[in-house]
């Protein structure tokens, strides 16, 4: 594939929705068609790269695709693209997910329906930047692209307080962004006082030597700024406003992509760029995510509002990502990722699910709501595969990762393990909740109610099949993701707290923390100069 490739990805959905928008001023119908056939083009393009170069980026841990081009020269700052394993699964998941959230707004949206899918693929356009960029500048750039057109998705189509929410979403996502921008430019000029080369790139700013507070301070920067996206206690306080007032199309967006893009940050970026601030600050962060876990699940139940519900289990499942990468193990790494992917076709249906009943019924107040198992069996049918989804019942997707991510965690931090497993319990308690108020007991209304359109069976069906392939067949995404999360632990330090690694006066790589009890053969000169280097910091790859 050639490398422009990757710049396709981004410009596809972009110049899908300014088009949309062109011809809505003329025919809004046909906007529709227009930003549908605008994501389909972008979802088919992400999947022609999963069968060309898949293989290859899985067996590779560097990237199978860049492209560069001198954009600042003077400042060091290229326009670099990079394709690897680890991101090629989150471009995929954007491609898909723009079609889905393309398709549930397709009658909801009356007014201004071009400009609604010029905001809805824009912020598809951001997403992918932000999963392709490989200079820090340029990851930036994304990183505030994309929730412009999120706060006009929320404030201008949203539900009665959407003004107030919008305005929330944007205070915090960019005071984080200003932290996160702070701490790129306090990098830039650590590299070059080291190295005597100013650059934004990503590959070279690996390894930058750092005095230990200022790689903590420079670590605090761009954690914060991912953990608000996550978002991870106690940043989340603008996610179940922003959900709650949020149109379909812009929760799916939300709960399927953007909580994305700060678990990926924090993968790529955060922990590879300043591995001993990470190290030494694993404890705290592990103990954040574990708190994460338990107080999404409990506020989860107490609400009576249906898309805030779902919007806490999003805060208690992107918990277990937070405690997956403080142990930063392989196993718990690919965990995090699949659970990332999981949570995204199954919480992105939910929200659609939540959308298709609020357009029948003009509420999302679960005390309003009830006996719909009888009046809409289709829709209530395939809300409980995804509640089941959700609290990761075995054979779906986030089953796999919750058990991976908790199973590489388990030697780092046992009994913050066997607390996160409580907070699985109480998810549980919750999302059953859900389904007992909404679907079982008398109906409160008698309005008439039509069941699922072909248009919706087939938005919920592709993600129906998709989690329970995820589920029963994970392969696939765990190859892809291994090679690169491999290279990253392998060069990365250690994990303070119980590591029987450091235990054993070994640095922990890829190879000794993650091959099970038959690992490969180490001769003992390669141990010695592996005990030396445990204590050294790290390398560069």
């Amino acid at each position: 594939m050639p490398p422009v490739t990757l710049s396709a990805l981004i410009a596809l959905p972009l110049l899908g929705g300014v088009l949309a928008w062109l011809v809505g001023r003329h025919a809004e119908s046909a906007a529709r068609w227009v930003a549908l056939g605008g994501a389909i083009a972008t979802f088919a393009l992400s999947l022609t790269l999963w069968f060309t170069v898949g293989d290859a980026a899985a067996a590779s841990a560097t990237p199978v695709l860049e492209q560069r081009a001198a954009w600042i020269p003077s400042l060091g700052v290229e326009y670099h693209l990079a394709l690897d394993g680890l991101n090629l699964l989150f471009v995929v998941l954007s491609g898909l997910l723009g079609c889905i959230a393309v398709l549930v707004s397709w009658r909801e949206i009356e007014r201004a329906p071009g400009l609604h899918y010029l905001c809805v693929l824009a912020t598809l356009s951001g997403i992918m930047g932000v999963f392709l960029a490989f200079d820090l500048f340029l990851f930036y750039f994304f990183w505030e692209l994309m929730l412009v057109p999120m706060y006009f998705l929320i404030g201008i189509w949203g539900h009665e307080r959407r003004v107030a929410a919008a305005i929330k979403f944007v205070i915090f996502t960019m005071a984080s962004g200003l932290l996160l921008l702070v701490a790129i430019i306090g990098l830039y000029y650590a590299h070059a006082q080291a190295n005597g080369v100013f650059t934004t790139d990503y590959l070279e700013l690996l390894g930058t030597p750092l005095e230990a507070s200022t790689a903590q301070w420079l670590f605090l920067g761009f954690f914060v700024a991912f953990a608000v996206k996550l978002p991870l206690f106690p940043f989340h306080g603008w996610l179940p406003d922003a959900h709650t007032q949020a149109p379909t199309a812009g929760s799916v967006l939300l709960a399927g992509l953007l909580l994305k893009t700060g678990g990926y940050g924090l993968i790529r970026f955060a922990v590879p760029l300043f591995p001993g601030a990470a190290a030494s600050l694993a404890g705290p962060i592990a103990v954040v995510g574990v708190i994460g876990i338990i107080y999404g699940a409990v506020l989860a139940y107490r609400q009576t509002d249906m898309k805030r519900l779902i919007a806490y289990t999003s805060v208690s499942h992107m918990g277990f990502v937070v405690l997956a990468v403080a142990a930063w193990r392989l196993t718990s790494l690919q965990g995090a990722v699949v659970l990332m992917l999981a949570h995204g076709l199954a919480t992105g249906a939910l929200f659609a699910i939540a959308g298709m009943i609020h357009a029948r019924l003009q509420t999302r107040e679960l005390s309003a709501l009830g006996g719909l198992w009888e009046r809409l069996p289709r829709l209530s049918g395939f809300a409980l595969l995804f509640v089941l989804a959700s609290v990761g019942v075995p054979g779906m997707g986030n089953f796999i990762g919750e058990f991976l991510a908790l199973l590489g965690s388990f030697s780092a931090a046992p009994g913050l393990v066997a607390v996160a497993v409580i907070g699985i319990v109480l998810g549980t308690v919750a999302m059953l909740e859900l389904m007992q108020r909404l679907f079982h007991g008398s109906s409160r209304s008698l309005v008439a109610l039509a069941d699922l359109d072909r248009r919706e069976l087939l938005l919920l069906g592709v993600l129906a099949l998709l989690v329970l392939v995820l589920g029963l067949y994970p392969q696939p995404a765990l190859d892809s993701s291994r090679s690169t999360l491999a290279e990253l632990v392998a060069h990365d330090v250690r994990y303070e707290p119980a590591d029987p690694e450091l235990m054993r006066g070994r640095r922990r790589t890829a190879m000794l923390a993650e091959e099970g009890p038959e690992p490969r053969a180490v001769e003992k000169g390669k141990e010695k100069e592996a005990s030396g280097l445990a204590g050294g910091g790290s390398r560069r790859p």
